[in-house]
């Protein structure tokens, strides 16, 4: 069962969110408990797969190309579908969706012959029926904060 956050959690994170490698110490500071207790409260998160502390990398600024794919699936075998597709290396993100898409797929690739192999290795599997692809052009907003509208009181 998921634990809801409470108040030094959600201050912990956004700490956190604005900036990811900022010391314990000063979080602890700023929140008002111990060191220790930050540290402990991290950890929670983290094992909780609440929170994730990494570097976050921009393909765009890189020179990569950036997609979603939509993918539309022929009856069953959903999950399956999804496994397979997040064994890909180039897919940094699958997620399972409601509408005419089954599955959203995030993939980074060197060039456009590179996603054209992505897209057809994804298109070849076995109850894939057809893969919708929207290559990012540019990013104008990319947040990793929740927005105060959807925070629980």
């Amino acid at each position: 069962m998921n634990r809801p956050l409470d108040d030094v959690d959600r201050r912990i994170i956004d700490q956190l969110q604005e900036e990811g490698r900022r010391p314990y110490t000063e979080i602890a500071r700023s929140v008002g408990i111990s060191e220790a207790s930050v540290r402990q409260r991290v950890a929670s998160l983290t094992e909780r797969g609440v929170i994730q502390i990494v570097a976050a990398t921009s393909p765009i600024a890189l020179g990569m190309i950036q997609a979603f794919i939509s993918v539309r699936l022929s009856g069953g075998g959903l999950e399956r579908a999804a496994e397979r597709i997040a064994a890909i290396s180039e897919v940094d993100y699958v997620a399972v969706c409601t509408g005419p898409t089954d599955l959203l797929v995030g993939a980074v690739c060197r060039d456009n012959q590179h996603l054209l192999e992505v897209t057809s290795a994804i298109r070849e599997l076995d109850g894939v029926a057809e893969t919708d692809t929207a290559v990012i052009l540019s990013e104008l907003k990319d947040s990793y904060r929740f927005s105060d509208s959807v925070r629980p009181d």
